[in-house]
């Protein structure tokens, strides 16, 4: 590393931390009215969410909770949730946001592992607790959250409920100032094989990756802006990278935020029309439930802003959410990533774009985000050229990714070989810094020694207009050593046989865009495609289940 000059601050200097607490702090200065809405049960202004979250650490210190413990949250998109984000890292102690869609197996192991100290729990994932509790190794006290006042079985322990022990509260708390460096978050993440790993952020990784966000969606001449006029409502999980990261920066922004608890089609319709939400982010499945709604046809959708993550945008889905006026581009990132790297860029000179054209820049990666540096490599870690063609895998360095898995030392090291992020997406980068994922490293199929993009078989798949979903995945085959098979579910009422399909695909071989082997040779129609406990398709599932 190269030397430097650093030059000494004088002696009354502060040195000013980067902590989750100035996120906060800000949300008081702009629009401090603005309200944080939870389903049609409650509502409040950026005043009673600083007030609540300092009653929320004295509950915490009552508790026992110090710094550098492991609170354990297991709970639906809330206010709540909201509260816990701020006020347990933001007393020096460590957010644990538990996947409730992991098996039983899955959730012990990762409480464990997690070491947590304590347990908010909705009601709804009693029964899950009451079967695992025996084998917790931290014998972690649980505080009750739940919108109806239900009370558990006399046979379950409990410290309190959530909002009798908030009434009992103080709103005074001093949160501290210490090294920004200090471990906020932490949740796991589930690979194809072993145990779920355990990713870690700081408070300088989250304030970072917050700024950024707010300036990639606030500052640039781009569709699908976030600013502070906005209403926002996520629709990704809470506890799966933070929401994306987006409360936080809808705090920092002071919007107004609606959080709509379990996913329930007619009560997120419901919210998005009420609240007048303007941005939202989902997964692929998400926005396929919702503009696939007969009730959706009739609402005026223009106003609404989408970030597709988590897996790629079929080209079908997009063209759907365009014709219903929807503003829908791509984000990437990953578990490991905190976890945005990149946005779509199409600024308003690109609107003037035919439908077609759009859909083909929307369903793209995107642009790096500010301070993200990201390329595509070969297996030497030689950077490729920026030509749109050369495929190699995606590295990336940024300073909000985490640094190590937690108790890992050796995935640790094959996730950071070369000093660079190992994402294991194969991808292209155009000279216009836009990426393009042709697939995972693992997907890719192999074909008479041709490779072939399970992904871009999937985005040309779904534009056939009675295709409602797709997975392609490889089948081992004797002559090819693989051929791509496709998992099919039709919309409903609609008709297409396997030679329907391959008709169709035979256009996108005519144009040169596919070659005439890429066409699969098996097509199975279901009625659901198998998802991970995140919305993504489960092609480690699918290969079992179906025996390819």
């Amino acid at each position: 590393m190269t030397k430097t000059k650093i030059l000494p601050p004088t002696d009354e200097a502060f040195a000013y931390p980067l902590l989750i607490k100035r996120i906060l702090n800000d949300s008081l200065k702009y629009h401090p009215e603005n309200e944080i809405v939870y389903r049609d049960i409650s509502r409040y202004n950026y005043f009673d969410l600083n007030k609540r979250v300092r009653k929320l650490a004295n509950v915490l210190r009552v508790l026992g909770i110090k710094a550098g413990d492991t609170v354990a949250v297991l709970e639906y998109d809330s206010t709540r949730y909201l509260e816990l984000f701020f006020a347990v890292p933001m007393m020096g102690a460590v957010l644990h946001t538990v996947n409730y869609r992991l098996s039983p197996d899955q959730v012990l192991y990762t409480m464990n592992h997690a070491e947590d100290k304590i347990v908010f729990t909705n009601m709804d994932f009693i029964p899950l607790l009451k079967g695992i509790k025996k084998k917790l190794k931290v014998k972690a006290p649980c505080v009750l959250m739940s919108d109806t006042g239900s009370r558990p079985d006399q046979d379950f322990v409990i410290s309190g409920y959530y909002e009798e022990l908030m009434k009992q509260a103080s709103d005074q708390y001093d949160f501290p100032d210490f090294d920004e460096n200090s471990v906020a978050t932490m949740f796991y993440t589930t690979g194809t094989t072993g145990n779920p790993k355990a990713v870690y952020f700081t408070h300088r990784q989250l304030v970072l990756h917050t700024l950024s966000g707010a300036l990639v969606f606030g500052g640039y001449d781009s569709v699908c802006r976030f600013r502070s006029n906005d209403v926002y409502m996520p629709i990704t999980p809470m506890f799966h990278v933070h929401a994306w990261g987006v409360p936080y920066i809808a705090t920092l922004l002071g919007v107004k935020q609606v959080y709509p608890g379990r996913y329930e089609p007619e009560m997120l319709l419901r919210l998005l029309l009420t609240e007048k939400v303007t941005f939202s982010h989902c997964v692929p499945t998400i926005l396929h439930m919702l503009v696939s709604s007969p009730v959706v046809k009739a609402i005026d959708l223009s106003h609404w802003k989408v970030v597709i993550g988590g897996a790629a945008l079929p080209a079908g889905l997009a063209k759907a959410a365009l014709d219903l006026g929807i503003d829908v581009i791509t984000g990437y990132g990953m578990s490991e990533t905190c976890p945005i790297l990149s946005i779509t860029y199409l600024n308003e000179k690109d609107k003037d774009m035919d439908i077609d054209q759009q859909v083909a820049v929307r369903t793209k990666t995107g642009v790096p985000i500010p301070l993200v540096d990201m390329k595509v490599v070969d297996e030497q870690l030689n950077e490729l050229p920026k030509d749109g063609d050369s495929v190699g895998e995606i590295v990336v360095r940024s300073p909000w990714l985490t640094q190590a898995y937690f108790k890992e030392e050796e995935r640790s090291k094959e996730l950071w070989v070369g000093g660079y992020l190992h994402t294991g997406d194969v991808a292209s980068v155009d000279e216009k810094n836009f990426f393009k994922i042709t697939d995972r490293i693992k997907d890719v199929i192999k074909t008479g020694g041709e490779w072939i993009s399970s992904l871009e078989l999937e985005g040309l798949i779904s534009q056939h207009e009675a295709v409602a979903e797709v997975a392609v995945v490889g089948i081992h085959d004797d002559r090819w050593s693989e051929r791509p098979y496709a998992l099919v579910v039709l919309v409903e009422d609609a008709k297409a046989t396997a030679a329907d399909l391959q008709k169709f695909l035979k256009k996108f071989v005519d144009n040169g865009t596919i070659n005439k082997w890429a066409i699969p040779s098996q097509f199975d129609f279901v009625e659901a495609i198998p998802k991970t406990s995140v919305g993504k398709i489960d092609k480690k599932r699918i290969r079992a289940e179906y025996k390819v």
